[in-house]
């Protein structure tokens, strides 16, 4: 299939209204296989893509989104893994509107590539397929490191430490760790 920005954004689809009101679980579905490559083809791959600067993270954009395209899920996930240690988190809550969205050359003229959604929907796809591995740890350094908080940003810090081989202990006032997005 052609790669190109002319198709329309693809919607999330979402939890019917009345099962919404006898449970907790997301409103938002997220995408099907088939509606992930329909919004990943809409990447035009621009020779200098605006959306890696504008991603916190540097996420190597058009090449996962170009993966997806492929139907190379798990390719494109490794590619988010290499820079974001939570891409299911990022891909709900991150202001990609205002990031690589928003930077999105397609934006000019019309709607960006839905890149969050993208991003969850290769998180959610590793996690189906079983494929969530703890990376490899360097050898053990010595060093302690006391973390406070345990949301998204604790987290992520800790999972980097750790992965360096640090100590790592993760304090928590709540009951579970999550921050925001448990409570």
């Amino acid at each position: 299939m052609a790669i190109t920005g002319k198709k329309p954004r693809q919607p999330m689809p979402l939890r019917d209204l009345a099962e919404r009101k006898t449970t907790f679980q997301e409103v938002a579905l997220g995408y099907t296989a088939e509606q992930a490559i329909e919004e990943a083809e809409r990447c035009i791959q621009c020779k200098k893509p605006r959306c890696v600067p504008g991603c916190p993270v540097a996420i190597d954009i058009p090449r996962f989104v170009g993966l997806v395209a492929k139907g190379k899920f798990l390719e494109a996930y490794e590619v988010i893994k290499e820079t974001n240690a939570l891409p299911a988190v990022c891909g709900r809550v991150c202001p990609q509107e205002e990031q690589c969205e928003g930077v999105c050359v397609l934006a000019i003229k019309g709607e960006p590539v839905a890149v969050g959604r993208l991003e969850r929907f290769v998180a959610d796809y590793a996690a189906r397929e079983g494929k969530i591995e703890l990376p490899p740890k360097a050898e053990p350094t010595g060093k302690k490191v006391g973390i406070i908080g345990a949301g998204p940003s604790g987290l992520t810090c800790a999972g980097e430490l750790a992965k360096r081989g640090h100590t790592v202990t993760v304090f928590e006032a709540l009951q579970r760790p999550g921050g925001v997005l448990v409570y």
